[in-house]
């Protein structure tokens, strides 16, 4: 993804349509694409806005609704793995999730588990 423009150069083409330049004029000026140059002008009329907003979409999961209910799987079902998950997932609730998501779903919450110790074999 692109970084957002400088605030300074924000700032140059807003004062410059500000003080009589058209925003195709002051784009053309200062190397902007004209699409952006008149969005800012647009924002800096209507409320003032002057700064970039944050750019990328929010950090959703469509897991997060159904938070309680796969950490009550983990609860009863100690030695659940990422496929029954998924199974119990679809069945009892309706929703299809990969294991890529479930994995990355239980990693942003922070909620690991790990194998017995005792098990593993001796090296």
């Amino acid at each position: 993804m692109a970084r957002a423009y400088s605030q300074d150069l924000r700032e140059r083409v807003l004062t410059a349509t500000a003080a009589g330049t058209s925003a195709r004029q002051a784009a053309e000026r200062f190397g902007v694409g004209v699409s952006t140059a008149i969005v800012w002008v647009r924002r800096a009329r209507l409320n003032g806005e002057r700064t970039a907003r944050r750019q990328g979409q929010p950090r959703r999961s469509k897991l997060d609704a159904h938070a309680s209910f796969l950490r009550e799987l983990v609860a009863c079902t100690c030695d659940i793995t990422l496929n029954e998950m998924q199974v119990r997932l679809r069945e009892e609730r309706g929703v299809s999730a990969g294991i890529g998501t479930l994995s990355r779903f239980f990693g942003r919450q922070d909620y690991s588990w790990k194998k017995n110790r005792a098990r593993r074999r001796t090296g």
